[in-house]
């Protein structure tokens, strides 16, 4: 497959010789991390470079338009949410595990949701049913699915926008783990009126570099949320390395390996072909602990499962290396079963994780990453999750090792 031309990066490379910084940033060091100058177009109204990367990138994405981020997906969500609003809606179906940048934004925005309960099955948040997204769709005005999720499963796409279509309705995916399947039918963009890719995820992009894009008449709107939320100040390297990343050919090679390996390694069986997802149960920490002294270091360790994120940047050694270093470990049983929900009331307090087993959770919180609830609200805490965050390296929707709960429950009999 002949490589696409990456405007932004041969833009730079063409100024760098005799470039004396008299502007922003203060490093003062020539080179591709530069400001708006004469040459190199501006972001907030682009007409030179970066409108012809934009322009190129939303033709290979499916989109009407397609919008350049350098603040992660959070600000593409932010923007899709935006554009929203603008449009009328009020209220938005979504699921319990979507990522913390949805119920934040929607918070920030004052849009209403209606959130499909969590369900899990052997300790894996699972994506809605066909039923539960058609029963949250008739109280909502709108659909934000997550897909594929952290755990590579993807939501019911064909039908959701069957169902999006015969209600008009519009159909929002965030796709930010993703933006690896634009050559897939089971690509967001196939299926989605306005989608963000996390490019930098599962691409060779640097950090924070994630593309938004929007279909037909929903691009205006997108473009006033991206106008709203995106930073007037974006980097050119993260810039350049999504259009290359975006522009970056498929490599059919280290799919096929990464499915072998799957099998070879007894892996949860997922859809997405880049995440390789395996049960260590208490032995978690041990066996993450083991890797990472052989130089490996996983995506997430949610407690119960390592997750491997693979990218066409993986190399084949790497994965040999993986296989072999895996199989030598010691593999535990799944803890953390159950979740049962319970009807919170009175006041929220913070207390200890330690002496909160019992309580209703009043805030969602998890671990970061996967930044997806271990409780979610409304979720008694049990002993097994609370153990799992106690070990957990980095956390969410904690406040120095304290929980918010209800100070008592509500009694509906």
């Amino acid at each position: 497959m002949k490589r696409l031309s990456c405007r932004i990066a041969e833009m730079l490379a063409s100024q760098r010789r005799g470039h004396l910084s008299f502007h922003t940033p203060g490093h003062k060091r020539a080179g591709a991390d530069i400001t708006e100058l004469s040459y190199s177009d501006n972001l907030l109204s682009p007409s030179g470079v970066l409108a012809a990367a934009e322009r190129e990138i939303a033709e290979i994405l499916g989109a009407a338009r397609s919008f350049l981020l350098t603040d992660g997906s959070t600000c593409g969500v932010h923007a899709i949410l935006y554009a929203l609003k603008r449009a009328g809606v009020r209220r938005i179906a979504l699921s319990a595990f979507s990522h913390r940048s949805v119920t934040e934004g929607c918070g920030i925005l004052g849009l209403e949701t209606e959130t499909i309960p969590p369900v899990r099955e052997e300790g894996i948040p699972l994506q809605p049913t066909e039923r539960e997204l058609a029963e949250a769709l008739e109280r909502a005005d709108a659909l934000l699915l997550t897909s594929p999720d952290y755990y590579g499963n993807f939501p019911p796409l064909h039908f959701a926008r069957k169902l999006c279509d015969a209600a008009g309705k519009p159909l929002v995916i965030d796709g930010a783990h993703g933006a690896h399947l634009h050559f897939s039918s089971d690509y967001a963009g196939r299926f989605a009126d306005l989608w963000v890719d996390g490019v930098h995820k599962s691409l060779p992009a640097l950090t924070q570099g994630a593309v938004v894009s929007a279909r037909g008449p929903w691009a205006e709107r997108l473009r006033e949320g991206v106008t709203a939320f995106r930073t007037t100040s974006p980097s050119y390297p993260i810039m350049a390395s999504v259009e290359y990343a975006v522009k970056y050919p498929r490599n059919p090679a280290v799919e096929r390996a990464a499915e072998t390996l799957k099998r070879e390694l007894g892996a949860v069986r997922n859809a997405d072909w880049s995440k390789v997802l395996i049960l260590f149960g208490e032995k978690c920490a041990q066996a993450q602990t083991e890797l990472e002294r052989h130089g490996i270091f996983p995506e997430f360790n949610d407690g119960n499962y390592l997750m491997f994120y693979l990218s066409p940047c993986t190399r084949l050694r790497d994965l040999r290396k993986l296989r072999r270093l895996v199989n030598k470990l010691p593999r535990g049983r799944l803890t953390d079963r159950t979740r049962e929900r319970a009807a919170g009331d009175g006041e929220r307090v913070f207390l200890p994780l330690g002496e909160a087993e019992g309580k209703i959770c009043a805030q969602e919180c998890g671990m970061f990453p996967p930044c997806l609830p271990v409780f979610c609200t409304g979720e008694r805490l049990t002993r097994e999750g609370i153990v799992r965050l106690l070990k957990a390296e980095n956390t969410y929707g904690l406040d120095g090792g304290r929980v918010l709960v209800f100070s008592k429950e509500r009694d509906d009999s």
